[in-house]
This record gives structure tokens, sequence and C-alpha cells, in this order.
């Protein structure tokens, strides 16, 4: 009886443990190990190799590939902040800033921007690919032109809010690589979400029209689905607003995501460091150990002191100026997009409002009609 058990029980894989072995030791906690999987290829799971584009500086793209753990040291990220590009998973609209990168994360557009490069999962979604197409048009040539969903609507609003007043058609040359980079991520996601709205607008006014002079179960459902995509659509645009005005309100998280002022401080301070080191060696003194305040002569002393007090003064100075003008500047194109996502809502909205009117004369209609 013995062996027919034996023979049925399914082979117990390699990495089971065996309890009555003898080096088998149970755990502090008493309980017994999971036993019957096979867990050495967990491990590795989600350790693969992806394929991601990469956009330079100077608009040259090239395709990669990298593993998570290597992008994590590549861009000084945790692993939450790679999640948010994973587009398995369903996120709200994000905009992080790291100490060497920008996680953004609006509708379709999912990038990480560095002072040097914008990384986006490999995809074959158009939006994606028109986002590296015009990132690498504005970065080559400079001269702007409006995102291509938009239509003459939504130019002439750009122009009455002041769009071009403030940047004109595009982002100045002046500004820094990975503000240019945010700023067509903002344009993909404002104006994809307010083509959206205008799309259900056309959609919902000659519904509505429809419903109030001739009530029908058709009608009914036609309204309740419609309804149902503005609530979705709406709540999407209010993530959107609602990340643009955090960024706005906070001179912390602008100051922040100016990656290039902050990779030009670490390489002057570390180029002033080895100019140091090289005047010390230049005197005699070893750049490679620390030099003791009993042999060194007081006036170099002094003299190193100053350098290091004038040079922290000079940096300290610059830092805070330019770190006051440019959350100026990115506080300028946060505000751009943020009139422009604040009029897709209001246009939601509306939208909305007129719908619970539209409710109410039914129900005024239906009620006379019980009566």
């Amino acid at each position: 009886m013995a062996d027919l058990k034996e023979r049925l029980l399914p082979p117990k894989p390699q990495s089971a443990i065996n309890i009555r072995d003898a080096s088998y030791r149970p755990s502090a906690s008493g309980r017994q190990p999971f036993q019957g999987m096979d867990l050495s290829g967990l491990k590795k799971r989600g350790q693969g190799l992806r394929s991601w584009i990469r956009v330079d500086t100077s608009g040259n793209s090239q395709i990669i590939e990298v593993d998570k753990f290597t992008m994590m040291r590549r861009c000084d990220l945790p692993a939450r902040d790679l999640r948010l590009l994973d587009p398995l998973f369903v996120y709200p609209s994000t905009i992080l800033g790291r100490e060497k990168a920008i996680v953004v994360n609006l509708e379709q557009i999912r990038c990480i921007i560095t002072a040097d490069e914008v990384l986006l999962l490999n995809s074959l979604d158009s939006y994606v690919l028109q986002y590296v197409v015009e990132l690498q048009r504005r970065l080559t040539s400079g001269v702007g032109e409006v995102w291509q969903s938009e239509g003459p609507e939504l130019n002439r609003r750009r122009s009455s809010r002041g769009f071009d007043y403030v940047y004109g058609s595009t982002s100045p040359d002046y500004l820094p690589f990975e503000f240019r980079a945010l700023e067509v991520a903002l344009e993909a996601a404002c104006t994809f979400l307010d083509s959206q709205a205008a799309e259900l607008e056309i959609e919902a006014y000659p519904l509505l029209d429809e419903l109030t002079s001739k009530i029908s179960t058709l009608n009914l459902e036609r309204v309740r689905r419609l309804k149902s995509r503005l609530v979705a659509l709406t709540r999407r645009v209010q993530k959107v607003r609602d990340e643009i005005e955090q960024l706005m309100d906070d001179d912390g998280d602008m100051a922040e995501m100016y990656l290039t002022e902050k990779k030009s401080r670490m390489e002057s301070s570390f180029y002033g460091d080895q100019s140091l080191m090289g005047f010390r060696s230049n005197d005699g003194l070893s750049a490679s150990a620390p030099v003791s305040p009993v042999a060194s002569p007081p006036e170099l002393r002094r003299l190193e002191k100053s350098l290091s007090i004038a040079r922290s003064r000079h940096e300290s100075m610059r830092s805070s100026e330019s770190a006051t003008e440019n959350i100026e500047e990115l506080e300028m194109l946060l505000e751009a997009y943020f009139v422009l996502i604040d009029s897709t809502l209001n246009k939601l909205t509306s939208l909305k409002e007129y719908i619970d009117d539209t409710e109410d004369f039914i129900n005024i209609q239906l009620g006379a009609i019980v009566v």
C-alpha cells in the first residue's frame, strides 16, 4: 500500500525541504516552511531587460536594453518610482522631482527626465511616438509648433489666455533641457485631455437636446453611458490639474526639479576640490593624505581657509539667486498649462451642470404626466 501511494504522488521538487533531514532546523517562530514549490525562479522575476527609448540633449534617439536595477542606479530612483512607468499598472497622473531625475506619469506619457536624457519605455503607442518626434524636433530646430492634436479652437484659446505671450509657441531656448522635455509632456497630456473633452461635448449636447424632446429608453441609456464617460474624464483632468497646482504651491519641489543647475553645482564643487588638491601637491604636499595642521605652514592654512570660505559663499549666493530665478521660470511654465487644464475642467463642469439640468427637466415632465 505504501508503494502504491508513493507511485501516485507527484515527484517532490529538488528545492523542497526535507523535514526529516538531520540538517534541517525549524525557524525560531516554530512555523513549518512552505513545501512543494520551487522559489528559485521568483527572485529573477522583474529583473529582465526592458527596451527603452533614449533621447539626449541634441535630439538623438536610440533604443537601449536595460534591466530594472541598472535603471535604478542610472537615475538614482527607488523601485516604487519605476512602477509608475510600467504600462501594466494603472496609476494617477504624477510628476515627481528626485535628486537626479524627474519622473513623469501623465496619461500615455510615462518617462524619466534627467539633465542629459529622456528615457521612455519602448512602446508602439502613437502618443508616445509623437512625444519623441516632437521633443526631437524642438531640440534640433528650436522652432515650436502646436501639438499635432490641437485644433483651431484650442489654438485660439491658447492665444487668448496668454500662452504665446509667456512662451511663444514653444519653450524658449534658454530653458534647461529637463524643463523643455517636461513641457512637451505637459502639452501632450493637456491637449489630449482637452481633445477628449471636446469630443465629448460634440456628442453630448445634441444627445441631451434630443432627450428633452423625446424621452425614450434608448436615449436615457445613451445619456447614462455618456455621463459615466464624463465622470471618468473629469477625474483624470482633475488629477492633472491638482498635480500641477501642487507643484506650483511648493517652491522646494520646483527647486528640486532643476537638474541642470544641481549637476553644474556638483561639477563645479568637484573641480574646485581638484584644483585645491593640485595646489597642495604643487607646494610639495601630498594630495592623497590629510594635511597635518602642525606640519603645515600658517600661511598655507590661512590661504586654504580663505579659499574655502570664499568658494562656499560664492556657491551659496549663486545657488540662491539662480534658484529664485529658475523657480519663477518653472512656475511660469506650469502656470501656462495649469490655465489650459483648468479650462478643460471648467468645460467638463459646465457639461455636467447641463446634464443635471436636463435630468431635472425630465423629472418635472414625468411628474406632470403622472399627475
